[in-house]
This record gives C-alpha cells, sequence and structure tokens, in this order.
C-alpha cells in the first residue's frame, strides 16, 4: 500500500485551494478527484450561470483570473481558470480516483478506499469534496401522486425544455430567484417560499459588495458559525426585482400540496402544474466518512472552523460558513485551506512525520 503525507479528496476549487496551501506549508499532498479532470462540479452548473464576484475577487491564492478584474466570470471560464490553475500547480493530482472509504489504520493513519478497490495510506486528510453532489430534497406532500416533473437544480441546464409549462421554482436564495427569471422568457413561473426574498445590492454606491466587504473586513470575520441557517440574500443588480414585480415569475408562500397534475396552495386554490424545481440547496457531500466521522443532527460534520472535532488528523474545506461568510466561495477557501492545513500540521507534529511513521509502521510489518 502507498504511504502518502495528507490526502485531499476533491479536486474542485477547495481542493486546489487546499493542495496550494499543503505545497506552501512545506506537506506533498496528493489530491484524489473522481471526474476525469480537476474542476470540481463547474461543468455540471446550468449554462446561464455567472458569479456575484468580480474575478479580481474569484480567484484562488497564487494565480489571478485573466482578463478583466472587473467582468463578472461565467461558469465556462471557471473551469478554464481551474484547469489553468490544476496545470500550474506542482502537485500529485489524481483524477479517476473516487473515493468510497475511510478508515484508520492501528498506527493512526487513514486508509482510503476507492471503488475500484485502490488503497492508500495518508497521515491526514481534508475533505474536499464540497456540496454539489448531494442535493437536498424536502418532502413534497402528496408528491407520490403527482404525474408532472420534480427536478432538483442539479439537474437543470437550461429553460428550453420547459417552453410553454407551468413552472413552480421552490427556493427563496439566488439560484431560484436566478432561475425563475430566465424561465419566466419561456414559461408561467412561480417561485414559492417559506419567508420573504431578502435582496442585497450588487453594487451599493457604485462598488461591488465584495469591495465593501474587503474594506470593512466582513468578509474574513470568524462569524460565519454563528449566522447557522440564516436564509442568503439574493444579490441583484435590480434586474431579479423588476422582474418579481412584473408578476412572471410570481412569489407565492409555501406550503403546497401535489395531487395528479395539480397543486394546491395554502389558501385552497389549485392549479395545474407540469415542473417543480427544487432550488434547496445542497448537504455535504461526505459520505466516505461515513465509519469514521458521523455527521451531526443537520448532516453537518461536527468541526469546529475546519477541524474535525471527533477524528485527529481529518480537516475540512469548501463547508459553508466553515469560518467566515466566503469560505464555501472561490474568494474564501483559499483562506480557510491555508488554516486548516496550519492546524492539521500542528496538531500531528506536521502530516511529513505523520505519513513518514505510517510509512516506518509499514516497513517494520514487512520484516
Amino acid at each position: 500500500m502507498e504511504d502518502i503525507d495528507v490526502a485531499i479528496v476533491g479536486g474542485g476549487q477547495s481542493g486546489l485551494a487546499t493542495a496550494w496551501a499543503a505545497l506552501n506549508a512545506g506537506v506533498r499532498p496528493v489530491l484524489l478527484e473522481k471526474a476525469a479532470e480537476p474542476v470540481g462540479s463547474w461543468p455540471l452548473y446550468y449554462d446561464s450561470l455567472t458569479l456575484f464576484s468580480p474575478a479580481r475577487y474569484a480567484a484562488l491564492p497564487g494565480r489571478a483570473m485573466p482578463g478583466d478584474p472587473d467582468r463578472y466570470p461565467h461558469r465556462a471560464d471557471m473551469i478554464d481558470y481551474l484547469r489553468g490553475y490544476a496545470a500550474d500547480l506542482d502537485a500529485d493530482i489524481r483524477t479517476g480516483w473516487c473515493v468510497d472509504d475511510v478508515g484508520r489504520g492501528p498506527d493512526g493513519s487513514f486508509v482510503l478506499t476507492a471503488t475500484d478497490g485502490r488503497h492508500l495510506r495518508a497521515g491526514a486528510v481534508v475533505a474536499a469534496t464540497g456540496r454539489f453532489g448531494r442535493p437536498r430534497m424536502p418532502e413534497l406532500p402528496g408528491r407520490d401522486r403527482f404525474t408532472g416533473q420534480v427536478l432538483h437544480t442539479a439537474g437543470y441546464r437550461g429553460p428550453a425544455p420547459f417552453a410553454g409549462q407551468r413552472v413552480v421554482v421552490v427556493g427563496g436564495g439566488n439560484s431560484a430567484v436566478q432561475i425563475a427569471a430566465e424561465l419566466a422568457e419561456v414559461a408561467r413561473v412561480t417561485v414559492a417560499t417559506r419567508r420573504p426574498i431578502r435582496w442585497a445590492p450588487q453594487r451599493p454606491l457604485g462598488r461591488d459588495m465584495h469591495w465593501w466587504l474587503g474594506r470593512s473586513r466582513l468578509d474574513i470575520a470568524p462569524i460565519g458559525p454563528l449566522l447557522g441557517a440564516r436564509s442568503t440574500p439574493v444579490i441583484d443588480d435590480g434586474r431579479y426585482r423588476a422582474a418579481l414585480r412584473s408578476g412572471n415569475p410570481a412569489v407565492r408562500a409555501l406550503p403546497f400540496r401535489l395531487a395528479a397534475d395539480r397543486l394546491r396552495w395554502a389558501d385552497g386554490s389549485s392549479e395545474r402544474v407540469d415542473t417543480i424545481i427544487l432550488a434547496t440547496g445542497f448537504v455535504p457531500d461526505l459520505g466516505y466518512l461515513a465509519g469514521i466521522a458521523r455527521p451531526g443532527a443537520d448532516e453537518r460534520p461536527l468541526q469546529r472552523r475546519g477541524i474535525s472535532t471527533t477524528v485527529p488528523g481529518l480537516g475540512y474545506v469548501g463547508l459553508e460558513l466553515q469560518r467566515s461568510i466566503s469560505s464555501a466561495t472561490l474568494r474564501g477557501v483559499g483562506r480557510d485551506a491555508v488554516y486548516v492545513i496550519d492546524r492539521l500540521t500542528r496538531s500531528a507534529g506536521t502530516c511529513r512525520a505523520v505519513g513518514q511513521a505510517a510509512r516506518r509502521q509499514h516497513l517494520r510489518s514487512e520484516r
């Protein structure tokens, strides 16, 4: 079995930033990515996705985004950027390596098992697989009797398949409003949400909101864990509020009940609906840790600022509100990665020392 210092599970923005942090700390990481290239979930997002942050605030550590720093990059821009970042990163990146299980060896090291049976032994592990792999699918009363289509935004690519339909988008966040406004160009749409939609201006007083977050230092303040499950505001330059004021998309309050091809609202009115799109977010995609790190009641890992509170040597990068409001974003994962690698190397003496100890133990067992 091959012995390594630190294994990083997930080759998207969080994993790449963690590999950069490890290299800068003098630790040689191995980055394991199940897909064919280390660009994370960006190829799976809907086609029109545009970042809310300008290019100057949407880069990983060590490499600025090319082009106009004040432009708002699209999905394809991010894929190209991550490809270039990975190519320039002097790290051992192994694609097609899907981690199925992480266990503990008798010497305290981690044993990683791939779905195809391959194994690695590591002194430390950083889980950087993000959330996109596990859509949150809430229960919809009457769904078992509904004859229409129900899908999550993870399966949405563009509006063309929904032309002429009656569509209800469940959720009140950025994705819900963006997708609803896009669909309204070809369909009749309602946004269904439990709370009133919260708004945040994209460019208050003529400056992008990220400029203000940086100046106020709110973007890096360790307040993320204090915010809990408070809803994220919809960042808007005026287009989305105008779209909702037009009446298509409309906004209605949850709950509702489904039956056959109809949806019954809480006020007793009902209507025929073709498709329901769930813009209900995601939960951390950490099934491979089930044997050593059970999640909390909300399916979030038991951790403090990215360091496991139950498993020594295990860290996380890319969790929402992990350390700050930017923890799950391109502009924030680099800071969190540096913090996590620093804490892991301190607690283990260094990841390298742990890895070397595992190798020495392995050699002694073979003699």
